[in-house]
Order: structure tokens, then sequence, then C-alpha cells
């Protein structure tokens, strides 16, 4: 198989991607650019400008200006709707195009676009949701609880500027999710992309030009976190920051955040368990589990369900279909349709996955299969065969950390009880899966799991639902009326309506 990554590139016609800054495409200030090079062959996709701090600065400055003195903060319901809804219209006109260059960005196959919540259809949607928001945006009017005749009433008002810092692996979704409701609540942003996934986004972003987006409320600054990310969230004018991205970023915003008591929301990734009890289908169960660690994204998704609980009694059963299903799993161009899964990000995740293969078996897991690399043409991509360990303890490392990889460890459980205690035995709850035919035992799992998202008998994302998690998976949800709400700030007017003053 030739891999065609150098083709598509050609054919998109890509050029050196440029900051946005209160409206004008420029280069970065000093002239540095970034290469970035694709994950399954480690050719060269393109390059795009490091934004410097001064261009950092420039960017906040000029969301900062149009926000304080602009029409969009201000702007009547129906203009923003307009927008939004016209952006959802040039993504969906643009879906080949966008799935192109998300797959010349991170390598995901196009065979995992039609997946919904990785498709381009869903970005849409998330703009279409939002859109749907700006006119029901609505505050309270209370009765006066002292004496005097007076009226309470609260407004809902932008936040204001946003940083909006998104990660590599669904660079047009986490935009989308994160853009979307801060337009559609009338703030302005500064947003940057992954160094690993520029391309797609910076299109994107084009596309909000084009829909009407008056210029400087969308900016965007390209770069790695050093200087990009960090002049970013630093940055004194900022009243909120949204990120996705690991734990440890994470707790670097929140950190930077307190500095100024800028408003935060962060998704910060998650150890999601499957939890399989012995009434349920059990194919269905251990292909699904496996399905998220293995194919399209090759487990580099925050829900990726990669630990999974399965009672004693159907153990076995459980470890042989999840074994099974690797041989499902091909890698090489992700423009083939016969391709299903997408390399690792870069070098460094590579390793970083194979050391976590390397610690499972070190503490006593049972490899049951995987953990090499494929050799010949493919051996220049960042491919590791998925992994199935057995036999592990709810306290091991690879049951506790996030690996983002294809690798699933399967734990035992006796029953219920010792069930729900593993499954909140981690500093995260991001999501989890309950597979049983009983009822009533899934309404009680799903109230005793602490994840911000329990499906039962299957698991999915909807953009009009909140998405987040408890304890280390983040702060805030993504998604639905809490999403808008969280670009908002409240503000209460009180009005005397008598003659005497309150």
């Amino acid at each position: 198989m030739v891999l065609s990554i150098k083709t598509k590139r050609d054919a998109v016609g890509l050029a050196t991607g440029e900051l946005l800054i209160g409206g004008a495409w420029r280069a970065a200030a000093d002239g540095r650019t970034w290469t970035h090079r694709h994950p399954a062959t480690g050719e060269q996709v393109g390059d795009f400008a490091v934004a410097t701090p001064a261009d950092v600065d420039a960017a906040v400055r000029a969301a900062r200006q149009v926000f304080d003195e602009g029409s969009w903060p201000r702007s009547r319901a129906k203009q923003r709707i307009t927008v939004l809804r016209r952006v959802a219209e040039l993504i969906r006109t643009h879906t080949d195009e966008l799935r192109t260059l998300q797959a010349l960005d991170n390598g995901v196959p196009l065979t995992f676009g039609d997946e919904y919540a990785m498709s381009i259809e869903c970005v849409a949607d998330v703009f279409d949701h939002h859109a749907g928001w700006v006119d029901k945006l609505a505050g309270e009017t209370l009765p006066g609880y002292q004496g005097g005749d007076h009226l309470v009433m609260t407004l809902r008002e932008p936040v204001g500027v946003v940083a909006a810092v998104v990660p590599w692996n669904g660079p047009l979704l986490l935009t989308a999710q994160k853009v979307a409701p801060a337009l559609a609540a009338g703030c302005t942003v500064v947003l940057k992309p992954s160094e690993f996934a520029t391309f797609a986004v910076l299109r994107l972003a084009k596309l909000l030009e084009e829909a009407g987006l008056p210029p400087g409320v969308l900016n965007v600054v390209t770069g790695p976190g050093d200087p990009t990310g960090e002049a970013l969230i630093t940055h004194p004018l900022l009243d909120k920051i949204t990120f996705t991205g690991s734990r440890a970023v994470g707790k670097r915003v929140l950190a930077a955040a307190s500095e100024g008591m800028k408003r935060v929301s962060l998704e910060l990734g998650g150890k999601s368990p499957s939890i399989v009890f012995p009434d349920a289908e059990v194919y269905a169960a251990a292909t699904l589990t496996m399905g998220t660690v293995t194919l399209g994204l090759s487990g580099q998704a925050c829900v990726a369900h990669s630990r999974a609980l399965v009672h004693r009694d159907v153990y076995d059963e459980f470890l042989a279909i999840a074994e099974g299903m690797t041989t499902l799993v091909t890698y090489g161009d992700p423009f083939d349709p016969e391709v299903t899964a997408s390399p690792l990000i870069n070098d460094r995740q590579l390793a970083r996955v194979l050391g976590y293969i390397e610690r499972g078996q070190a503490e006593g897991a049972r490899l049951v299969c995987g953990g090499g690399r494929p050799d010949g043409e493919l051996s220049a991509g960042n491919f590791v065969e998925p992994v199935v360990f057995a036999d592990v303890a709810n306290s091991a490392t690879i049951a506790q950390e996030e690996i983002f990889g294809p690798v699933l460890a399967v734990v035992p459980f006796a029953d219920e009880e010792e069930a729900i205690r593993l499954a909140n035995d981690t500093s995260y709850g991001l999501a989890a899966t309950v597979y049983t035919a009983d009822v009533k035992r899934a309404i009680r799992m799903a109230r005793a799991v602490r994840a911000g998202t329990v499906g039962i008998n299957g698991y999915q994302l909807e953009p009009h639902v909140a998405f987040g998690g408890f304890g280390q998976s983040g702060l805030g949800r993504e998604g639905g009326r809490t999403a808008i709400e969280a670009y908002t700030e409240v503000k209460t007017v009180l009005i005397p309506t008598g003659d005497e003053m309150m």
C-alpha cells in the first residue's frame, strides 16, 4: 500500500498557515514557523506561524476592543443566529475538504469520519444547536423579599474575552464545542489550536469569516504551548479560559487563571470504565468497549473506555471477543477506505504508550495480545498493535492513568457492590457504560457511578446534552444549556416600582 499523504496535501494546496488578529491574516511577528509532520508517515504536511507573546497580546487586545466597543456583544439575537446557522451551512458544504484537512492533521481515517461524534455533520450540528440558544438566554423576574415596592430581575450577559485552547484529537468538534457557545453568548474569542492539528481549524476560522462574523470577534493564534499557549493563558485581559487536554496542562491553566480570577472550563480526560454484568450481551459489550480503544483514534480520546470491569462469570468470554476485535484493526493511509485506525500523534506519545505497556507487564498484568510495532512501510509511522491486558488490579498504573493509546485493561469483579467500588476507585470521572439486561440494576448503577455521562448498553456523544466529568476529569460542562450559560455572567437589577426609594 502506498500512502497518499503528499498527494492529498498537494491536492488541497496547503499554504503556510497564518495568524488571524483583528480581522487580518498575517505571519508571526518574528516570522517563525512550525513544520507539522504526518503521524502515519513522518512526511511534512505544512508549516504554520508560531505566535510570539507580542502576537498573542495583539490578538487578545483586538478581542478586548471588539468586546468593549464593538457590536457583537450587543447585537440582536437575529444577527447572532443568522451567523451561526450560516456557519453550520458552510461546514456542511465543505465536508470533504474539512475531513481531508483533519486527516492530514492527525491521521484519523476517513472511515471514522462517518461516526457521528467525529463527523463533520456533528460539527455543524454544534453550531446549529447553539444558534438555537441565542434567543433563549433569559434571566428571571423575582418578587421583592423586603418591604417596599420593587422589582427584582436578572440578566445574562456575555462573560467577555475568551481564550479557547483546543487539542489535536478532535480539532473540529472540540473547536465547535467552545467557539459556538461563546459566540452565541456574545463573547469574543482568541482560539489556539494544537500544533499537531492546525490546518482544519484554520479553514474553519475562514468559514466563520465567510459566514459574516465581524472582524476581531474571532482571533486565532497558532503555535506550541511555549511560547504561544503560555502567553495566552496568562494574559491579564482575558475573562475566561476554556481548555481541553491533559490533566497536567489543565492544572497549569487553573493556576494561571487564578491570578486574575478568570472563569475556567476544563475537560481533562478520564479512565472510563465499561462495566459488564453476566446478563449482558457480552459480544456487544466487548466489541463496543474494545472499539473505543482500537478503532478510529486508537484510544486517543478522552471518552475511550480503556478500563473494562467484567464479571467473573463472563470474564474469559469477554477477553476472547476483545482479542478477536484486534484483528479488525488496520493501519496505513488514512484516506484508504480499508484503514480503520489512526497512528499515535507523535513520537513522544508513541514512547509514552510503549512505556505503559512495559509497566503493565512489570506490575503483573497478563498481556493477552498486542504491543508490537508493524514493520515494512508502516514502520515510519507511529503505530502500535492494540493491547489487551487481563488480570489487572484496579490499583495498577494501567488501570488508573489515562494512557491515550490502544490499550485495554480488563479487571474482574464478583458482584454489583464490588463493581461500583472499582468503578469509583479513580481520580477521574468522565464517562462510564453499564452493560446489563436488568433495568433496575442499570438505574442503580447509573446513580452510583460517579461519572459525568453514564451510558446503558452503549455510549454516544450528542451536541445538545451536557458533557464533562467529576473529580479530576475537569470543571464545567460542554453542550446544552450548561455550556452556553458558562459563557455568561448573571447580573441582578433592582427597580423600585412605588413612590418610595428602596
